[in-house]
């Protein structure tokens, strides 16, 4: 049976071979990332109050959303960011990702947050598609300077 749980310490290689798979194309691999850079990540996320890996489970780990309460915008208020998104190759389009969207944004609500954003790369077309069947639009263009 399908669920959505919040991540443990425990789930951290399954959540971090799945995270391997925002790497396939049309993606790429994000500039500087290790095994070691994702570990980190991921144990501050389960052990931050302001920060969640929801994972979808069924009988092992199918997909995950990264949340994070981002910050406090003067214009817009707290911001739940949906930093990762990804539902196994073969899992996908078996409403797995909507239900994790739905999860995401029940976490953002319950942390006080006014919105739930995300960036998507140019090529994810597919996700593109994804994310307005869902209800959410586009809002602006993503811009980044990378420094390390």
């Amino acid at each position: 049976m399908l669920s959505v749980r919040a991540a443990t310490r425990a789930d951290e290689e399954p959540v971090l071979a799945l995270l391997e798979e925002l790497f396939d194309p049309p993606a790429r691999r994000a500039p500087g990332y290790t095994r070691e850079r994702g570990t980190v990540g991921f144990r501050h996320a389960v052990s931050s109050p302001d920060a969640d890996v929801l994972l979808a489970v069924d009988g092992h780990v199918v997909g995950l959303a990264s949340v994070y309460v981002a910050l406090l915008s003067m214009r817009f208020g707290h911001r739940c960011w949906l930093e990762d998104l990804v539902v196994t190759s073969s899992r996908r389009s078996a409403g797995i990702g909507r239900l994790l969207l739905d999860a995401a944004t029940s976490w953002a609500r319950a942390h006080g947050c006014t919105h739930l954003e995300l960036e998507s790369a140019a090529a994810r077309k597919d996700a593109h598609r994804f994310y307005v069947a869902s209800g959410m639009t586009q809002t602006a263009l993503s811009f980044a300077r990378w420094i390390g």
